[in-house]
């Protein structure tokens, strides 16, 4: 790809890692900048580092491999780097609660898109810190975890009774859980929580988990690159709110939650429980 998008985001996943290694204990990384992103939560010390770092491998793609683009962030909302057609969306440390507890999932999350929806994304990267999973997938190229290309025939496992073996959930209220409890229940013999929605639909991906499901409305931030990666390895993904199941917008607002399946089927039955 030109320009070489992979590249830039090494550079940046590396760098953040190498602030957050800088920076390991929970007293540390709890401290707050005092400002809410325009995605409207709390800005993290460690947030604002790391859009940092990747926005200055955002500007030198754009200063020296002539690269126009909008990046769209959650901390910096939109901006322009001359070419609105082109977008790059930006999560500096999805999970952020995750990596300022000490917790092990939290990534670096980067999507790039050449038009205004989920359907656009045309590269995808997520970099997990704590397990140092490195993910990324090409629009019609295919999807690859560590350098290797996921397969793309992999199905769901499934118990006797025809429950998916595991489901990944993401859901910060436990209020919303309880709502959809007994739907869960139905349709998984085994529910996960990592806490980083870029980093659970990956896992979809390499047929890790069978399913995943949001259960309430998510950012593009999170979930841009990761929902391409899991298309790129033969998975299915759908945003709930749109006729269209990828017709979500690339901006920072919380439009709709998100399901992934390693099959049509397996995510037919996520369609019926309550989000």
């Amino acid at each position: 790809m030109r320009p070489d998008w992979l590249a830039a985001c090494r550079r940046a996943a590396a760098a953040v890692a190498e602030m957050l290694d800088g920076a390991p204990t929970t007293a540390e990384r709890v401290e707050e900048t005092g400002n809410r992103g325009e995605g409207g939560d709390a800005t993290l010390v460690i947030d604002a580092r790391a859009e940092a770092l990747v926005f200055e491998q955002l500007e030198r793609l754009h200063r020296e491999e002539g690269a126009s683009f909008v990046a769209v962030s959650e901390e910096r909302g939109f901006v322009d780097y001359g070419d609105d057609g082109t977008r790059v969306v930006i999560d500096p440390i999805d999970g952020s609660l995750n990596a300022k507890r000490g917790l092990p999932h939290h990534a670096l999350s980067i999507a790039v898109a050449d038009g205004p929806t989920m359907a656009d994304v045309m590269f995808g990267f997520v970099q997990d810190f704590g397990a140092r999973d490195e993910w990324y997938a090409l629009r019609g190229g295919g999807a690859f975890l560590d350098g290797r290309r996921l397969a793309t025939d992999v199905p769901e496992r499934r118990m006797r009774d025809g429950k998916l073996e595991v489901l990944g959930i993401e859901s910060a209220d436990p209020r919303w859980v309880r709502a959809a409890a007994d739907d869960l229940a139905g349709a998984a013999h085994r529910v996960r929580a990592l806490g980083a929605l870029a980093i659970t639909v990956c896992q979809v991906a390499a047929a890790r988990m069978d399913a995943m499901a949001s259960i309430r409305n998510c950012r593009a931030v999170d979930v841009a690159a990761a929902q391409l990666i899991v298309r790129e390895a033969g998975g299915v993904v759908a945003f709930t709110a749109f006729d269209h199941p990828l017709a979500a917008p690339l901006d920072i607002e919380p439009h709709s939650p998100i399901i992934a399946a390693r099959t049509a089927a397996g995510l037919a039955e996520l369609r019926r429980i309550p989000m």
